[in-house]
């Protein structure tokens, strides 16, 4: 399965909840059997961890630990370096290989 968003990239999301539409962030993981991505600074989950102690002897830190959740692929759109807008991606193919160019200002982003 092809995606055009790629570990690393700037992105905005554009639908979703209410505090984290129009926000961007650096995409961290991308799951491509669910068609998901992972956003620096969206999507917080908190998740309650229990104190557990291991075969070694060390204690996991209990609380309160805070992580992104995936969101899905079609809620984010990649934002072009060059005219720092979101946009839309295509590919444009020639003798070194395949690239994936704005549809808005025609530049290369990789």
């Amino acid at each position: 399965m092809k995606v055009k968003i790629r570990k690393g990239d700037t992105v905005e999301v554009i639908s979703g909840r209410l505090e984290d539409k129009g926000k961007r962030g650096e995409v961290i993981n991308v799951i491509l059997e669910d068609r998901r991505v992972v956003v620096q600074g969206v999507n917080i989950r908190t998740k309650h961890q229990k104190q557990v102690q291991t075969r070694a002897g060390r204690n996991m830190n209990p609380g309160r630990v805070q992580f992104e959740g995936p969101i899905d692929i079609s809620n984010v759109m990649l934002v072009c370096p060059k005219c720092n807008e979101a946009t839309r991606v295509g590919v444009q193919r020639d003798d070194e290989g395949a690239h994936r160019v704005c549809k808005n200002c025609e530049a290369t982003i990789d």
